[in-house]
């Protein structure tokens, strides 16, 4: 388990948005391990873990999109029924709320991973230590 930057952009809800963002990521060489979009009327939060945050950071900020920073949990885990039921129950016996979760590819976790942020980062990483 690890803290890592989430990127959150905002993107007009329309076709071909996110095909030319994911183009601009491509072409300088930025990869995605994990992402998520939730759809609005107008407007889609496209929430991202790239493996060079800063740099894909000031490129798309350089294209006029919002993008906010935050930390995140990146935990490898199995995939497998159950996992992330012991990964909650753990998190909520400590009043450690999940805002929300989305699965995540790890080269150097050939299991699987997913991508947690919460309410109180300090102390689901206490909690999750080892995990």
């Amino acid at each position: 388990m690890k803290t890592v930057k989430q990127l959150s952009l905002f993107l007009e809800n329309k076709p071909g948005t996110l095909a030319a963002m994911c183009r601009t990521l491509a072409a300088a060489k930025i990869n995605a391990l994990a992402i998520s979009v939730t759809d609005g009327v107008d407007h889609a939060v496209v929430r991202m873990v790239v493996d060079e945050p800063q740099k894909a950071l000031h490129l798309l900020g350089e294209r006029g999109v919002l993008v906010v920073e935050r930390d995140v949990l990146l935990i490898a885990c199995q995939n497998r029924p159950g996992e992330l039921a012991a990964i909650a129950r753990k998190l909520s016996s400590a009043k450690v709320n999940i805002e929300y979760a989305y699965a995540a590819a790890v080269p150097e976790a050939s299991a699987g991973a997913m991508i947690l942020r919460v309410d109180n980062l300090a102390a689901a990483r206490r909690i999750l230590k080892g995990h």
